[in-house]
């Protein structure tokens, strides 16, 4: 490269360009960032609005929404079984729609209506789905009660009643290892209007079965002999 003219480029041909290229950068207005800003590795400001109220914490961007609800508020009604979103006990509503709280970041919540178990009682007083799942005694442990509650709550929310196939459909995500399922679905069915609140399901009934002397267990001197070994007993240990 050389200030010869003939040569066609320049080294005045590159500072120019350099010094022009420099200028420019400087002046160009700076590119707008795509997508919501970065968080952490700390915690952040975070505004929830649960239950109709407004809740202001700090927590990590990798906390999720259940240990948001239990250990930063407080709301322990939403319980945590299996922790990634196949039991549907820590199941709450996100604007309307069931979600398991255990497999959404809480900072993603940012701006939605949370409604959680503690949500669905008024003033002191059960809502119509908790009081049919007293009523039809749809509840044992209690471990995925919460979750079964805001599944059955959110289906009654819909417009209509529901089938008994739709009913299965709605708590297919809640697992109960009690097997309360037949109790659920008589519970909404009260909540829905479709089974009178006096209605009892048939208990079932015992058969009895007479039986020949025969068949009853002979004496046994060996259990007698234990009996006596018993603490208190005559002829007992102590």
């Amino acid at each position: 490269m050389s200030d010869d003219p003939r040569s066609g480029f320049t080294r005045r041909d590159l500072v120019r360009g350099a010094l022009v290229g420099a200028v420019a950068a400087k002046v160009a207005p700076a590119a707008e960032p795509k997508g919501p800003a970065a968080l952490g590795p700390g915690v952040e400001r975070l505004t929830l609005d649960i239950n109709g109220q407004t809740h202001e914490l700090f927590v990590e961007p990798r906390v999720v929404l259940v240990d948001a609800l239990r250990e930063g508020l407080g709301l322990t009604g939403t319980k945590v079984v299996c922790g990634r979103g196949a039991c549907g006990a820590c199941t709450v509503l996100v604007d309307g729609a069931i979600a398991c709280s255990c497999l959404m970041l809480a900072h993603e919540a940012r701006g939605k209506k949370i409604t959680t178990i503690e949500g669905l009682a008024a003033d002191g007083r059960l809502s119509p789905v908790q009081e049919a799942f007293v009523a039809a005694d749809a509840l044992q442990c209690g471990f995925c009660t919460s979750g079964m509650l805001m599944s059955c709550h959110a289906l009654l929310e819909r417009p209509g009643r529901p089938t008994r196939d739709e009913i299965r459909e709605a708590v297919a995500g809640n697992l109960c290892r009690c097997g309360t399922y037949p109790h659920v679905f008589d519970a909404v069915e009260r909540a829905a209007g479709l089974r009178a609140a006096h209605e009892q399901p048939a208990e079932p009934r015992m058969a009895l079965v007479r039986t020949s002397p025969g068949d009853l267990l002979a004496p046994d001197d060996r259990v007698d002999e234990a009996l006596a070994l018993l603490p208190g007993s005559e002829g007992g240990l102590g």
